[in-house]
């Protein structure tokens, strides 16, 4: 009995410490009552995973809006499912219920996601997807059979077209050449209002070393939905495997959408497998060269590859495109743009990869001249910034949410991104192009946003606080302090440039109020009376802003905030600034008991990602887990953005943490180390 206990026990600790991999995440029973697929994306292109043998959920395309559904307002598409497929094995089709072992598994260090299972006595079954990091528009799928006896396979790769598309047209075309052969199922479509038009299209690479290529054949089931397929026969204990590629793309991106859907898929079957994965593993390979070490806690370095492996698989060098909060994770909150991408999510690109952080600035500074519009429609001067962004940068706030016409502080957030991308970089040539035009019209919105009612009481009045439940209230911290930072930073970019700032931004910086509680603490807005709190406020003035440098005031209103916050309701960010914080403050124990609350309650099964809030179910926040990765960088690591760069200053680790090392941070690629006490 002694010798069964000890084995189950090392049994129980092999699976605990498999489960603790610091790149593969695991789910060894699949439930698909309690399933929340997780996203394998390259930046442009994102999938989500299905607990449906050869289903995958949803697939999204940065960058790809059109106006329908809920809002009147610009929302997200979804594209082609170009990765369903369907497998029968001697006449019958495979599905949920006539399989079984079936597991899935993640891997975060290669972007790739891998589903097993068996096929009773007759086979074992095994594929593999990636979005293929070098090629921002192409997707390939692994599938590989093993015959457990003889059998006759019939295996289909399906082009869906979703609901909300129109004007569907299908085609296949098969092209000959001297030494290839391939099969193209394709697709276009218009999106809702016609705006854009999406394609994609699909072949199959077939594995040397299987003989004469099957015959491929084409069927055309309805007007959303047409497939090609190939018949093959196996013998016991033998292996079949083969590929799809496929390619998906919007006239957003391109101006030939249809065909350069089918190049693309060309390009990718002439390239081959080898070395499509060969490029892929190199480009992830170089993401992960930046990275946060953990030794001592195997729980926390998965949880933390996990958030570093979503922001890295949600934005892309070069596209100008930001992040929404759910990334390429699926339809949440339309895609729009917030203060999420600005002040939560950037900070942590910019420290790790520089060069992915400037595709978000960049989608800000091509979209000025629409703030610009938007802060003469207000009756304002300078940029006014959309609380709610697409494509065009117009407001896409649906109208029943105040925080459209109010919550004005995303205009500073913008501005504060802008100043530290050039902190960081110290690229002067990008600051005159780019980040001064930003800053300068910034700065003049509030100066004119002020109310000028005597000395140190120039006002900013009636806004949504950067806490949420607080709508129309007058001089919010957080918004008279973001306010303060980007007319001094916009003074500060003035001089480095040798121009002449506007001598009334610093006067105004200097009237603009922080108020007060009696007893000192920092008042949320005038007339604060305690209220619980949706998300950090205050106490966001010592960390991003760092108005508030005191380490006295900084406790105090962190023990007064930090029982301000529900149990349910609030987004993980604000334990994650109290972590951070805490951290900075030399209180390790608190510091740690704060970022584990700021997502652990928040995680779903099977693959652990990131719901907004306790118990909620509208994964992947890429907020949190930005906010989380702050708290990890700055907090434990003691990482700052100075105007002299990047810094380490002092830090506590957790208690049990013996180490923590930032790989390639910044341009020049450094490494920080903090170790125990």
């Amino acid at each position: 009995m002694k010798r069964f206990f000890l084995i189950l026990g090392l049994s129980l600790f092999a699976l605990l410490l498999k489960a603790q991999d610091p790149w593969i995440i695991e789910a060894g029973k699949i439930d698909p009552a309690n399933y929340y697929g997780v996203t394998v994306a390259n930046g442009m292109l994102g999938i989500v995973s299905s607990p449906e043998p050869f289903k995958v959920k949803n697939v999204v395309l940065a960058g790809a809006y059109d106006t329908y559904g809920r809002g009147r307002v610009s929302n997200f598409l979804s594209s082609f499912n170009l990765l369903n497929m369907y497998l029968e094995i001697d006449g019958k089709r495979l599905d949920a219920n006539s399989i079984q072992n079936m597991h899935q598994e993640l891997d975060m260090h290669y972007g790739s996601f891998t589903t097993t299972f068996e096929y009773g006595d007759k086979a074992s079954i095994k594929y593999t997807y990636y979005a293929l990091r070098h090629l921002p528009y192409t997707v390939l799928m692994d599938v590989s059979i093993t015959a457990k006896q003889d059998l006759s396979l019939t295996a289909a790769s399906v082009m869906e077209t979703p609901d909300a598309l129109r004007e569907v047209q299908n085609y296949y075309n098969e092209i000959d050449r001297p030494h290839v052969t391939l099969s193209l199922l394709t697709s276009t479509a218009k999106s809702p209002t016609g705006k854009l038009q999406l394609s994609a299209s699909t072949t199959f690479l077939f594995s040397e070393g299987h003989g004469q290529e099957p015959k491929v054949i084409h069927e055309m089931w309805d007007n959303n939905m047409h497939l090609m397929k190939f018949a093959k026969k196996m013998v016991k204990g033998s292996t079949y495997s083969y590929s799809v590629a496929g390619s998906s793309i919007t006239s957003a991106h391109h101006d030939d959408p249809l065909n350069e859907a089918e190049r693309m898929t060309i390009f990718a079957r002439l390239e081959g497998r080898e070395r499509l994965l060969k490029f892929h593993k190199q480009a992830w390979d170089d993401l992960w060269k930046s990275d946060i070490e953990i030794t001592g806690d195997a729980q926390s370095q998965q949880d933390v590859h996990n958030m570093i492996y979503h922001l890295y698989s949600f934005v892309r060098k070069g596209t100008g495109y930001s992040l929404s909060p759910m990334g390429l994770s699926g339809l949440g909150y339309n895609g729009h743009v917030f203060w999420d991408a600005d002040i939560w999510m950037f900070p942590a690109l910019l420290v790790l990869h520089p060069e992915l952080a400037q595709s978000m600035v960049d989608y800000r500074y091509n979209r000025l001249e629409a703030a610009k519009r938007n802060a003469f429609s207000h009756g304002y001067r300078g940029a006014m910034f959309p609380w709610e962004s697409a494509d065009t940068g117009v407001e896409e706030t649906p109208v029943w949410a105040l925080s459209g016409p109010f919550e004005h502080h995303i205009s500073a957030c913008v501005a504060f991104a802008a100043w530290n991308y050039y902190c960081v970089t110290g690229d002067k040539d990008w600051l005159k192009e780019k980040g001064w035009p930003i800053l300068s019209a910034t700065a003049d919105f509030w100066a004119s946003r002020v109310e000028r009612n005597g000395p140190g009481h120039y006002d900013i009045n009636n806004v949504v606080a950067a806490d949420e439940w607080a709508e129309n209230v007058d001089n919010n911290a957080f918004t008279n302090a973001a306010a303060i930072v980007n007319l001094k930073n916009a003074t500060a970019a003035a001089g480095i440039l040798g121009l002449k700032a506007n001598a009334d931004w610093m006067h105004v910086a200097s009237n603009i109020p922080v108020l007060k509680m009696s007893g000192g603490v920092t008042s949320e807005y005038a007339g604060y009376k305690g209220e619980n709190i949706k998300q950090a406020d205050v106490n966001l003035l010592a960390y991003p802003l760092k108005t508030i440098t005191d380490p006295g005031q900084i406790k105090k209103d962190l023990a007064f905030y930090e029982t301000r916050i529900p149990d349910e309701g609030t987004p993980a960010m604000t334990h994650a600034v109290f972590s951070l914080l805490y951290s900075r403050l030399g209180d390790g124990k608190k510091a740690y008991g704060f970022f584990k609350e700021a997502y652990e309650p928040n995680l779903n099964a099977p693959f652990r990602v990131i719901a907004e809030t306790k118990k909620g179910t509208n994964p992947y926040f890429a907020t949190g887990a930005g906010g989380v990765l702050q708290s990890v960088l700055m907090g434990f690591g003691g990482l700052d953005i100075t105007s002299n760069g990047i810094i380490q200053i002092k830090s506590k680790l957790p208690e049990g943490w013996r180490s923590l090392k930032i790989t390639g941070v910044g341009p020049d690629r450094k490494t920080f180390t903090v170790n125990a006490h």
